[in-house]
């Protein structure tokens, strides 16, 4: 599916950006990633509020392999296949998707308190010293000859 026929696709719905990532691509509306394709499925974002319209429908979520293994991402859930000649209802549903793309996440408040007090009691680490230059440490002055050679050119340095 090329980003040309994903922007017809979602025209119903409103301009899209496209733009390639991890052997696919994310569709975009006003910089906010709503949907991806992989291997021409798109799969759109799905929160609480419509993961039961993907439910319903039998949806799976969006899966790919990492390191040898099958892993899935329930925050993107495959499209209805009737969605794609239904452009009405493909903008209800991509409505949907950006509302809950948009949504900010929340974090517990126990999970907020945890690190805030785990941040104040840890102390910041000490900054290292920086590090000589390698090259200035290998470095030598040739036996002879007074010429700054590496160790290796001082020892073969025919001037002994």
């Amino acid at each position: 599916m090329s980003p040309d026929d994903i922007r017809e696709l979602f025209a119903g719905f409103g301009p899209v950006v496209v733009r390639r990532m991890f052997g696919g691509a994310g569709i975009f509306a006003d910089d906010t990633m709503f949907a991806l394709v992989h291997d021409g499925v798109i799969y759109l974002k799905a929160d609480e509020r419509n993961a039961p319209d993907f439910e319903r429908e039998g949806l799976g979520p969006f899966t790919y392999m990492r390191r040898g293994e099958r892993a899935s991402l329930s925050s993107y859930r495959r499209m209805p296949d009737r969605l794609y000649d239904d452009p009405d209802e493909l903008a209800a549903w991509a409505r949907a998707a950006l509302a809950a793309a948009e949504k900010p996440r929340k974090r517990s408040s126990s999970a907020r308190a945890a690190r805030g007090s785990a941040a104040a009691a840890m102390p910041r680490p000490a900054r290292r010293a920086p590090r000589p230059q390698a090259r200035r440490d290998r470095r030598r002055t040739g036996p002879a000859c007074g010429d700054r050679t590496t160790a290796t050119r001082a020892r073969l340095c025919a001037c002994k």
